[in-house]
């Protein structure tokens, strides 16, 4: 091994107490400098410390970028245009989505209200047929024994608000910059030459992506007034530096677009439909009324869990949406083909007389079929169906549930119940609401160890990494004529080995990038 090269048997190298600080030091103000940022947790600091909000502190992040096997990255990224053609056609396919709604509608009444706004713009009539996809297909590294080659599978795939595509480019810039000078001043040092670290382009991707549906809805749409982008918020938001890096791509260049953001509480205060046959969505600046824009997208970073919904008035907000001629990212269409039922139902195991499901999406294209399967996981219903009563008898045993995860219909971190805490969590609820739960096999990445910094609190040890990667895909529901298609990025993010979720914004995971080996 040349000098500086570490194994993965002793990487990250041990640091001495200076070493730290000094890195310590570095990454804290870096990451403020150049927006790897969130708004601090009220654990760390409290409302009343922070009445106007005004605060921020590094988001949590690794001080390395942890190694991650080249032939698992060159994977994930080259299937990921497939991944977004199949979600594409499913939400295309409202007979495939209806059934599985169906399935899970009594027990599951935020789905069945999503589903209630779709019919009820079907029965108006959509005007606008143009749909994006901002989307993140997530993998971990299985391997089943130490000398068995590492391959992907897939945890679950996003069709609403997926984020840290913003952060997650600065990240992979973090760890560069650190490369160039600091790594290799280390006792154990680490010389930048000996670190593959890919490129990643996330943020200029992801915006590029929005940048294309914008364009395309200006010369298709004849706007009647100036356009513009609404990212669609939560309020507060602690995450929202990683959504201003997208909005200020959008706003560089030669030809800025304007971006606002509006809290989805706000949505029927600040917008309105135009009387007219396209019922073109517009948007009244707060700051000056007199000042009226319509919205060619609305981008969705909220309204994907049913606490963004806690009224009437917050389901009439999601309707005036889905009615109007702005462009969607994501329709309820999309949102619903990312539910955790679809996943299983392309991932259950079949028979080898029944032929796959992906078939009905992807056609005449067997090669292609075959690479998305390689990357699923086995995943069960929890229904009255023979996988699905086999599947229960896993889940309610007390040994046999240790390998695996269960998962209801959410998106957002914190929602899953691992291994021996599933069967007194389904002993809590009706057997007639199982079936709104997928059964999950738990994935067996290789050991990796790494430096997490949170808080401005140093943890190390084992770790377990998911790489995320990201598509942008515009499309025509109508047509299903496919107008852009593009892999935007990739996001890895890291957790303690002890910790079982790892969404950084639900507190469990930080941000990481990828060292290739």
């Amino acid at each position: 091994m040349s000098p500086g090269k570490a194994s993965n048997e002793d990487y990250p190298p041990k640091l001495t107490a200076s070493e730290s600080e000094q890195l310590l030091s570095t990454v804290k103000d870096w990451s403020i400098a150049n927006g790897l940022a969130v708004r601090p947790p009220v654990s760390l600091v409290k409302a009343a410390a922070d009445p106007h909000g005004i605060l921020a502190t590094t988001a949590p992040v690794t001080l390395f970028p942890s190694p991650f096997p080249r032939v698992c990255f060159e994977q994930a990224k080259s299937i990921q245009k497939s991944y977004n053609k199949l979600y594409a056609a499913i939400a295309q396919d409202q007979e495939f989505l209806g059934n599985i709604v169906q399935e899970i509608l009594e027990v599951d009444e935020f789905i069945a209200q999503l589903w209630q706004v779709h019919l009820k713009v079907k029965g108006e009539g959509y005007v606008q047929n143009l749909s994006l996809g901002l989307f993140r297909s997530d993998y971990m590294v299985h391997q089943n024994t130490s000398d068995a080659a590492p391959t992907i599978k897939q945890v679950e795939f996003n069709t609403i608000a997926s984020s840290f595509g913003g952060l997650s480019s600065q990240t992979s810039r973090l760890h560069k910059h650190l490369s160039v000078l600091d790594y290799s001043l280390l006792e154990n040092s680490l010389q930048a030459k000996d670190l593959d670290l890919p490129e990643n382009e996330s943020t200029k991707s992801l915006a590029a992506g929005l940048g294309v549906a914008f364009d395309t809805y200006r010369s298709a749409s004849e706007p009647i007034r100036e356009c513009c982008i609404i990212f669609l918020v939560q309020e507060p938001e602690r995450n929202i530096f990683d959504q201003r890096h997208l909005e200020y791509a959008l706003q560089q260049g030669n030809s800025p677009i304007p971006v606002f953001r509006l809290p989805f509480g706000e949505i029927l205060s600040r917008t309105s439909i135009a009387g007219t046959p396209k019922r073109q969505l517009l948007y009244h600046l707060p700051s000056n009324p007199l000042e009226v824009f319509e919205v060619a997208i609305v981008y969705f970073r909220a309204g994907y869990g049913p606490s963004d919904y806690p009224d009437d008035a917050a389901w009439k907000a999601r309707l005036q949406i889905e009615r109007s001629n702005a462009i969607k990212c994501p329709t309820i269409l999309t949102q619903l083909a990312g539910a955790k039922k679809v996943q299983q139902v392309l991932a259950t195991p079949t028979s080898p007389e029944t032929p796959s499901i992906l078939k009905r999406f992807i056609k005449d294209s067997p090669k292609e079929i075959g690479e998305l399967e390689k990357t699923f996981t086995n995943i069960y219903p929890l229904d009255d169906s023979p996988s699905g009563l086999s599947a229960r008898k896993l889940a309610t045993h007390h040994s046999d549930c240790k390998g695996y995860v269960l998962k209801p219909q959410r998106e957002g971190g914190g929602n899953n119940t691992y291994r021996t805490a599933i069967p007194p969590f389904l002993k809590t609820l009706p057997e007639s609401h199982w079936k709104s739960y997928i059964l999950m096999e738990i994935i067996t990445p290789p050991p990796v160890h790494n430096i997490i910094l949170r808080n401005g609190v140093l943890e190390q040890g084992g770790v377990i990494c998911e790489l995320g990667v990201y598509g942008t895909c515009l499309w025509d529901q109508g047509t299903g004529e496919v107008f852009h298609n593009e892999e935007a990025g990739y996001l890895l993010r890291t957790k303690g080995d002890k910790s079982e979720e790892g969404g950084v914004a639900a507190g469990f995971g930080s941000m990481d990038s990828c060292r290739l080996v």
